[in-house]
C-alpha cells in the first residue's frame, strides 16, 4: 500500500521516524514523504522513501502562505493517491488533515506538542481549537505523546477519546543512544540540547548559571542547537564570561552527552522531549521541567524536576545536582537508563504505532 507521511522538517523526520519508515517499507508498503528539504534528504531516500519537497513557514502566521501550503498538499495528495496519510506537527496536522477530509483519504495525525496557542485562554487558543477540530474530525486515529495533551483535546471537544492513542513519545533508539560510562570531570559540566529560544527556558538557564558561578561553583554549560530567536548577543556575552561553551548544531550529539555530568531542559511545554530520553538512555541524570512531556522521563532517583519559568527552582535543582557526589549522579544515570529500557524503547513505540494504523 502507498503511504504518505507529511512532516515539517526532513531532519526531524529522519532522526525520529526513520525506524517507522523502515518498518513500513519492510512490510511491503511504499512510503512517500512530503517535507521541506532541510538535511538528511539523502538519508531518507536511502531508507527507500520517495521525497516530495513541500516548503513550510514553520512559525509564521501568514494566512496567504498557509493557504498556499494547503493547496500544495492537495495537489500532491491528488497526484499520489495514497491509501493512508500520516501527519506530524501542527501545520501538517491541520492543513494535511483538512485536505485528507476533502479528498476522503484515511489519515492519522500525531500531536507532538501543543505549542503556545494552547497556553492561554484567548483568541489564539480559540482559533487553534477550531482548526484542529476541523482537521481531525475524520481522522482514523490521533496519536499523542502524553496524556495531558490528549485530555486537553478531548475536553475541548476536538476529538473523541476513543479515537486517540497515547504513545511514549517517539521513543528512543537504545542501540544508538546506549549507556555511556559516567565521566570524571575536574569541573561540573551541564548540557543543554535544543533550539535556543525563550520557550525552552534558556533565559532561566542562563540566569541560574550566573548565580551558580557567583556562588563559587566550578561549573560550565555546554549548549548545542541553533538560534530560533535573537539570542546571539546573550549567548556571546555568556561565552565571554567564561562559563558557557556554545557548539551550534552538531551532527552527532553523543560525544557531548558522554562528556556531561547532567542534562538540563527547563522547557515551558513539550510533547515528549526527545533530548531527555536520549540523555537518560545514555546514563545521565536529568534536570527538567515538572510539565507533561518532560516529567515522564524522570523517575525517583533519576533526576530532579523544577518548575517552569522559575529561576529560583531551576537554580536550586542545578545546585542540588552539583552538590551530589559523583557516585550518586552515576547511580541516577543508571536508574534513568533502566527506565528508558523499560518504557521508552523505540522498537516498542514503532510496533505500537503500526498496530493502531491498520
Amino acid at each position: 500500500m502507498r503511504i504518505a507521511i507529511i512532516a515539517n522538517d526532513s531532519n526531524g523526520l529522519y532522526l525520529f521516524r526513520r525506524q517507522l519508515i523502515s518498518a513500513l517499507i519492510e512490510e511491503g508498503h511504499e512510503v512517500i514523504a512530503l517535507t521541506p528539504f532541510d538535511t538528511d534528504v539523502d538519508n531518507l531516500q536511502a531508507l527507500g522513501a520517495t521525497l516530495v519537497e513541500t516548503p513550510i513557514d514553520r512559525r509564521g502566521t501568514n494566512p496567504v502562505r498557509d493557504y498556499s501550503l494547503l493547496k500544495l498538499y492537495k495537489k500532491e495528495l491528488k497526484r499520489i493517491k495514497p491509501y493512508l496519510v500520516i501527519t506530524y506537527t501542527i501545520k501538517p496536522n491541520v492543513y494535511g488533515g483538512i485536505v485528507c477530509r476533502q479528498l476522503k483519504i484515511p489519515y492519522a495525525a500525531n500531536i507532538t506538542g501543543l505549542g503556545t496557542a494552547f497556553e492561554g485562554s484567548g483568541m489564539l487558543r480559540k482559533i487553534a481549537i477550531v482548526l484542529n477540530k476541523t482537521a481531525l474530525k475524520q481522522a482514523k486515529v490521533v496519536f499523542f505523546e502524553n496524556t495531558e495533551n490528549r485530555d486537553i483535546f478531548v475536553n475541548e471537544g476536538i476529538i473523541a477519546k476513543e479515537k486517540t492513542h497515547v504513545l511514549h513519545g517517539a521513543g528512543v533508539d537504545l542501540d544508538h543512544f546506549s549507556y555511556q560510562a559516567y565521566p570524571i570531570n575536574p569541573e561540573f559540566h551541564f548540557l543543554f540540547i535544543g533550539r535556543v529560544m525563550k520557550e525552552k527556558g534558556v533565559d532561566e538557564l542562563l540566569e541560574s548559571m550566573r548565580r551558580l558561578v557567583r556562588d563559587g561553583k566550578c561549573c560550565f554549560l555546554n549548549i548545542l542547537g541553533n538560534y530560533e530567536e535573537d539570542y546571539k548577543e546573550k549567548i556571546d556575552e555568556a561565552v565571554k564570561e567564561g562559563w558557557l561553551r556554545y557548539h551550534g548544531i552538531q551532527p552527532d550529539v553523543r560525544p557531548y552527552i558522554a562528556a556531561c555530568d547532567c542534562f538540563v531542559l527547563p522547557s515551558y511545554h513539550e510533547g515528549m522531549a526527545n533530548t531527555n530520553l536520549e540523555c537518560a538512555a545514555s546514563g545521565r541524570p536529568l534536570i527538567t521541567s515538572n510539565i507533561p512531556g518532560c516529567k515522564e522521563a524522570v523517575v525517583e532517583g533519576s533526576g530532579v524536576l523544577c518548575e517552569p519559568r522559575d529561576v529560583d527552582s531551576l537554580y536550586q535543582a542545578m545546585r542540588t545536582m552539583i552538590e551530589k557526589s559523583r557516585e550518586e549522579r552515576e547511580q541516577m544515570g543508571r536508574i534513568g537508563h533502566r527506565h528508558m529500557e523499560k518504557v521508552f524503547d523505540k522498537k516498542q513505540v514503532v510496533a505500537e504505532t503500526i498496530r493502531h494504523l491498520f
